[in-house]
C-alpha cells in the first residue's frame, strides 16, 4: 500500500478567497488548448489575413466554450447524478464551489455553445470542432489529477500494492481511480488524437474518434472507481451510470464517424 500525498487543495488563500489546485487545473486545461488551436491555426491559415481572422474567432469562442463546459457539466451533474437532491435544494445548483460536474453534460454543453457561436459566424461547425477536440484530453487528464488532490472520486477497495486510503474513504485502500483515468483519459488519448490534426480527414471525424476514445477509457477505469453513493450501480447492479453514459457517448460517435463522409 502507497501513502496518499495529502495536499493541500488550497494553493493560496487571500482573506475569503482561496484559489485551488482543482481550479488551476480546469485554468491550465483551457490555456493549453487555446494555445495548441493557435498553433494548428498558424500551420494550416491560407494567409496573414485569414490567420488574424481565426486567431480573433477563437478568442472569441473561448468564452462560449467556458461557459458551455461550466453550465453543461454542472446541469449534467444535476440532473444524471443527483436530481432529487436538487429538486428538493434548488437553490444549492448554482454552488459550484461545492463540487459536482459531469464531463459528459460538460462535453454536451461545449459542443452546444460551440454550435451557436459557428452559426453566428457562419463557421465550418465540425471543422473547428475537430481542431479543439484534439487538445481536450489535456484539461481531463489535468481535471483528474485536481480529482486526486481533492482526494475526491476515489476507486474501489483493493489489495494493490498502489493501493492507497483517502480522507474521504474510510480506512480501506483503494484504487487511485483518478490516476488511471488521468494516464488513460489524458495521456494515452492525447497520444492517439494529436497526431491526427492535420489529417485530412472528412470535418467532423477526429470529434467521432475522440466520442470512441475517451468512452472506452472511462467505460473501462469506471471498474475500478467507486460508483456516486447516491446512485450505487444503475445497470444490472454491475454498471455505473458513468458506464451508462459513456456507452451513449460510444454510440454518438460511431454514428458520427460514419455518416461524416468527403
Amino acid at each position: 500500500m502507497l501513502p496518499y500525498p495529502e495536499i493541500d487543495p488550497v494553493i493560496l488563500q487571500l482573506g475569503p478567497l482561496s484559489f485551488r489546485w482543482y481550479g488551476f487545473m480546469y485554468l491550465a486545461g483551457f490555456v493549453s488548448g487555446y494555445l495548441l488551436v493557435r498553433r494548428q491555426i498558424a500551420v494550416t491559415a491560407a494567409s496573414p489575413a485569414e490567420r488574424e481572422r481565426e486567431f480573433y474567432l477563437l478568442d472569441a469562442l473561448v468564452v462560449w466554450l467556458v461557459l458551455g463546459v461550466v453550465l453543461g457539466g454542472r446541469l449534467g451533474y444535476v440532473i444524471f447524478y443527483n436530481p432529487g437532491y436538487f429538486l428538493s435544494h434548488p437553490l444549492e445548483i448554482f454552488a459550484t464551489w461545492q463540487g459536482g460536474m459531469s464531463f459528459h453534460g460538460g462535453v454536451f454543453g461545449t459542443l452546444c455553445a460551440g454550435w451557436l457561436f459557428a452559426r453566428k459566424h457562419d463557421l465550418n461547425y465540425w471543422q473547428w470542432a475537430d481542431r479543439v477536440i484534439v487538445t481536450a484530453p489535456i484539461g481531463l487528464g489535468l481535471g483528474r489529477i485536481g480529482n486526486f488532490i481533492n482526494g475526491e472520486l476515489f476507486g474501489r477497495p483493493s489489495d494493490a500494492p498502489w493501493a492507497m486510503i483517502f480522507p474521504g474513504g474510510g480506512l480501506v485502500p483503494r484504487h487511485p481511480s483518478q490516476l488511471y483515468e488521468a494516464f488513460l483519459e489524458g495521456v494515452v488519448l492525447f497520444a492517439v488524437l494529436w497526431p491526427t490534426r492535420y489529417k485530412n480527414w472528412p470535418a467532423g471525424r477526429k470529434t467521432a474518434l475522440f466520442f470512441m476514445g475517451y468512452s472506452i477509457a472511462r467505460f473501462v477505469v469506471e471498474f475500478f472507481r467507486e460508483p456516486d453513493p447516491q446512485l450505487g450501480f444503475v445497470v444490472l447492479g454491475v454498471f455505473s451510470m458513468g458506464q451508462l453514459l459513456s456507452f451513449a457517448f460510444f454510440l454518438a460517435g460511431l454514428f458520427l464517424w460514419l455518416t461524416r463522409k468527403a
